[in-house]
Formats: structure tokens, sequence, C-alpha cells
């Protein structure tokens, strides 16, 4: 194919960041976008160049009519699922923005039909690609901190303040609150980096009187041997990301994209961090191309979408994960 023409499912923010790593890749056109909004479409094309793009209010229209190699969804989260899988079965590749569903049952049956499609399933964790969370992983793989022994991750937004009225405090788009959305890739960094295995939480949620959780502090154990506390503070007074991974030789800090690396009694250490090659979307279409392997697979995504589900469970509190609304909304 002369280029891999990509069809986008919401003209939202975050689609706006995709489509500007797309379009830096000359393997690439985006021929469609679709949105209920109008003015959100117009205002996307505009500001992309894209007044070819063809224009649709409806994603199964778009499947139907748009000529197109590969979907990016950027929509609420509960529609995920219906989306992706229309899009698999219509023979097209898919990325899809996190979280890939609102439930592991979902998650497993769209590894399916991602396996029986032949097709390339992609998850938007833009955190694979990072040099920190690169060096974190691979640190902990070599042992330079020995046998992971406890970490802690914590999550800091204004979330509450800036999203009354949005579809994210609507748990029948949203799925859940501030642990689904922004959380959900604090959780993937946890178990991205270090591979462990969740078996038991013990949660404590605050919905601050929102329709949807906001706080979520949580205690975890892992079959390994570790353990940890996942902070998601959704009610702050600014973004603040931190990590920590101790190990039985050394721990590993993280503050707001500064790492050191730490030993009993030594001098703290500024790591070199590697290169970033790639990012999300151009992974996504190297993968397609078959330059390599798809980096952030169904499986692994499934594994966030479960400590997600153990949690809210764990709380005795159900998230609306099935939508009453079937057509995107704008992220």
């Amino acid at each position: 194919m002369d280029k891999i023409r990509i069809g986008m499912i919401g003209t939202g923010g975050i689609a706006g960041w995709h489509a500007q790593q797309l379009l830096e890749l000359p393997e690439v056109e985006i021929t469609a976008v679709t949105d209920t909004s109008a003015v959100n479409r117009a205002s996307f094309v505009e500001k992309y160049g894209l007044s070819e793009a063809k224009q649709f209010t409806d994603y199964k229209a778009m499947l139907e009519e748009a000529d197109l190699d590969a979907v990016v969804i950027c929509s609420p989260h509960t529609l995920h699922f219906q989306q992706a899988t229309d899009v698999l079965n219509k023979g097209l590749h898919v990325l899809i923005e996190k979280p890939m569903t609102c439930s592991s049952a979902e998650a497993e049956l769209l590894i399916r039909t991602a396996e029986q499609s032949g097709k390339i399933m992609q998850v938007s964790y833009q955190r694979h690609f990072q040099p920190e969370f690169l060096y974190i992983r691979d640190a902990i793989a070599s042992g330079a901190i020995g046998k992971l022994t406890s970490v802690t991750a914590s999550l800091y937004q204004e979330w509450r303040q800036g999203t009354p009225g949005s579809w994210r405090q609507d748990p029948a788009l949203s799925g859940g609150g501030f642990l689904m959305d922004s959380g959900s890739h604090i959780i993937d960094v946890l178990l991205w980096t270090t591979g462990l295995t969740p078996v038991e939480v013990k949660p404590q949620l605050h919905k601050h009187g929102a329709p949807v959780e906001i706080d979520t502090f949580t205690s975890i154990r892992f079959a390994e041997g570790a353990i940890a506390g996942l902070n998601l503070v959704g009610y702050a007074p600014c973004w603040h990301e931190t990590f920590v991974f101790c190990g039985e030789d050394g721990g590993i800090f993280y503050d707001n994209g500064k790492i050191t690396l730490r030993r009993l009694g030594q001098e703290s250490i500024v790591p070199e961090l590697p290169e970033q090659i790639t990012n999300q979307d151009k992974s996504f279409i190297d993968a397609i191309l078959g330059r390599h392997e798809v980096l952030v697979p169904g499986e692994f995504a499934l594994k966030v979408v479960q400590l997600s589900e153990m949690i809210y469970l764990a709380a005795g509190y159900v998230p609306n994960a099935s939508p009453e609304h079937e057509e995107e909304q704008t992220v």
C-alpha cells in the first residue's frame, strides 16, 4: 500500500495528539474523522489540515463508506469495546485509547476478536515508549535494586475540578472515575515495569459528592511477595506523579520525570536514560507494516483492566459499564 489510511473516532483533545504524531509519518494519511459534534469535527479538520478527509457523525457510516486500513479510537471508555469490535470485524487494524475496555470480560472478548480477524490491535499506553519508564523497567529486570519488596505509585490531578458536566463524570460513558481515567496510566506503569501479579487488594474510595469515585487509596499484595500502595487523588491542586520501587539492594525514585537510583549508605545516582525512538502511534504503524511486534498488546491491557476491576469490586463499587449512548462522544 502507498499510504496507511487512518480513520479517527472522536476528535477531542487526545485525538489531536494522535493526529500530530501520525501526520509526522510519511506512510500515513488521515482520510476520515467521526464525531457527533460538527463543531469539534470542523475545528479538528482545520487545525490539522485535513480538508480532504471525509467527515461523519456515525462511526458505523465511516466504516462502511470510507476507504480505510486502520482506525484510532478516542471516544469515551464504555464505547471502546463495541467500536473496536466493529473495526476489527470490518477487517481493519485498531489503536485504542486507554482503558482498552471497562471490564475484563469485554477485554477477553476483544482479544479473541482481534486474533480471529488477524489484524493489529494496540492500546495507547504512551509510557511504554518514554525513556524514564523504559529505564525503570530495564533496571528492575536486570536486578539493579534486587528483588522487589514494595512499590508506591501516586498520581495527583485537579480532575474533580475540571470534569463536572463532562462524560468523564457520567458512569454510563466513563465506566468509572479517576481510577478508570488517568489512574489507568499509573496502574499500567505499576504492572508493566515490575511484572508483578496482584492477588489481593484493599481499597478506600472517596467520591467527594461526584457521581464517580475521585480519590482511591489501595494496598496491593502480589503473588511474588511484594506489596504496593496505589494512591490516585483526583481532588488535588495540580498534577504530580511519583513512583518509588524498593528492592532488597536499593530503590528507584521517580518524581515528575526525574529519576534517582539509591543504595544504602551510598550517594544517589542520576541514571543516563535511553533515547526515545518511537511512540504509541509510530509503533502502531510499524506493527502494521511488519517492522516489529505489537508493543502494547491487548493481553497486557487486560491486566490493567483486571486490577482496576479488582479494586472496584473489593470496594463494593461497581460502575455502570453499559453505555446508554450508542453514539461516540468527544474526548
